[in-house]
C-alpha cells in the first residue's frame, strides 16, 4: 500500500490537496499521514481543523512514497516553516515530491526545480526565493506539470495536481480515472 506524506502548514489551501488524498486513500488504498512543523493542529484556509498524525521531523522518506505539499497563506503571512531539509532528504531517496500553489514556489526555493520542467502560480513566485535557479525550466501553463518525481502545479489545477501525482505513484488506474473523470466533467461543459 503506497504511503503520502501530507506536510501541513497553517492555514494551508485545503482544497489543493483534497482531490488526490480523497483519491488516493478511499478508493486506491493508499495511507494518507499528515505532518505539521511542530506535530500540533493547524487550521485551513477554509476553517477545517487537522489534527495531524505526526511533527515535520518525524517524516522519514525511508517510510514514505511521496511527499505533498499544498499552497496556502503561511508563505504570504511569512510564518512558512523551512521545508528544504524534508524535500530534500525524499528527493534523496528518490521519492515524488509535489507542490502546489505556494508550495510549488516553496519547492522552487530548495533546488528541487532546477533540473525538472516545472510550473506553479507564476515564475516571479518562484524567483523570490534566493535557492531558485530552475527558470529556464519553467513552463507556463494552468495545468501540472510532472517530471522525475518532482510535481509542480498552480493553486487553480488540484485536479491536475491529483492526476500526475497519482501517475508517478503508479496509481494511475481505471478506477482513479473514473473517479476523476467526475471532477474533469466540469472543465470541459460549454456555456
Amino acid at each position: 500500500m503506497p504511503r503520502i506524506a501530507l506536510a501541513l502548514t497553517p492555514s494551508f489551501a485545503d482544497w489543493e490537496c483534497a482531490l488526490v488524498t480523497a483519491v488516493a486513500r478511499s478508493y486506491l488504498g493508499a495511507e494518507v499521514v499528515t505532518a505539521t512543523p511542530d506535530g500540533a493542529p493547524v487550521v485551513s484556509m477554509g476553517g477545517l481543523k487537522v489534527m495531524p498524525d505526526i511533527g515535520f521531523e518525524a517524516l522519514d522518506p525511508g517510510a514514505f512514497d511521496a511527499l505533498l505539499v499544498p499552497g496556502g497563506l503561511a508563505w504570504e503571512q511569512d510564518i512558512a516553516p523551512d521545508i528544504a531539509p524534508m524535500v530534500r532528504a525524499f528527493r534523496a531517496q528518490g521519492r515524488v515530491v509535489g507542490g502546489i500553489c505556494a508550495a510549488a514556489s516553496a519547492l522552487a526555493g530548495t533546488g528541487a526545480l532546477d533540473a525538472v520542467a516545472h510550473t506553479g502560480n507564476a515564475l516571479q513566485a518562484h524567483a523570490q526565493h534566493a535557492g531558485y535557479h530552475g527558470a529556464a525550466r519553467y513552463i507556463d501553463q494552468p495545468q501540472a506539470v510532472s517530471e522525475n518525481g518532482v510535481i509542480t502545479a498552480p493553486g487553480s489545477a488540484p485536479f491536475t495536481f491529483a492526476v500526475e501525482v497519482l501517475k508517478a505513484l503508479g496509481l494511475w488506474t481505471p478506477e482513479a480515472e473514473a473517479e476523476l473523470a467526475v471532477f474533469a466533467a466540469e472543465h470541459t461543459r460549454t456555456a
